[in-house]
């Protein structure tokens, strides 16, 4: 259905955008700083789920209302960056709670203090309302469909396969040497508490950097 040629173009434009890191990258380093690898791959898996459900809505739609409606882009967009800044306020908060958390999440056989559930629910969020993500889905996605061949819809979704693929190797190394950094600073209260302030920082940071990021019309 896809040709050769297009795929493999298709998979370099995808790894050249994926490789420089994104929101999605700095969200789950911020993760993983705070709450440990646990919740890092936790987050890994959400948000790719988030960025392929954005490529389904894409396929079948979606796409043209967000390059048509700077209003609709916009209000993803801030969506995303509230909910980005509150999360990193709430880790910027409890950093000084992270090692009694993490001493109960030991004792609970290692499930994190928010939960399984809700840290793949935060990564979808994130996924969906990712910028970068959007743009990609949007305009660079349907560049690479046959649209003569038809099963146009088809063919996104199995092209979008390509990215979260890429994504979720690259995420989970970037989440699992974060997290491993993360375990000598758990040696000391003190820097346990430092590295969490500065997992919270960054997802402030990344939150005002999505609110602040435009679009290009």
């Amino acid at each position: 259905m896809v040709s050769t040629d297009r795929f493999l173009a298709f998979t370099a434009m995808s790894a050249l955008v994926i490789v420089i890191p994104g929101p999605s990258v700095l969200f789950v380093v911020g993760r993983a700083l705070a709450h440990g690898r646990r919740t890092a791959v936790a987050t890994v898996l959400g948000n790719v789920a988030g960025s392929y459900l954005m490529i389904v809505a894409v396929s079948f739609g979606l796409g043209s209302v967000l390059e048509r409606s700077a209003a609709v882009f916009l209000a993803v967009k801030l969506a995303g960056a509230a909910y980005l800044v509150f999360l990193g306020v709430q880790a910027f908060r409890h950093r000084k709670e992270m090692k009694a958390a993490a001493i109960g999440a030991a004792g609970a056989g290692g499930r994190p203090a928010r939960g399984d559930v809700r840290t793949v629910l935060d990564g979808v969020l994130v996924g969906l309302t990712n910028p970068k993500g959007i743009v990609f889905a949007a305009a660079v996605l349907p560049q690479f469909v046959d649209h003569t061949a038809g099963h146009v819809p088809a063919q996104m979704l199995l092209l979008g396969l390509v990215p979260i693929g890429i994504g979720l190797v690259t995420d989970t190394l970037w989440g699992l040497t974060a997290s491993a950094a993360r375990t000598w600073f758990a040696r000391s209260d003190r820097r346990l508490a430092m590295i969490g302030g500065a997992g919270g920082c960054t997802m402030v940071g990344l939150g005002v950097t999505v609110a602040l990021t435009g679009r290009a019309d």
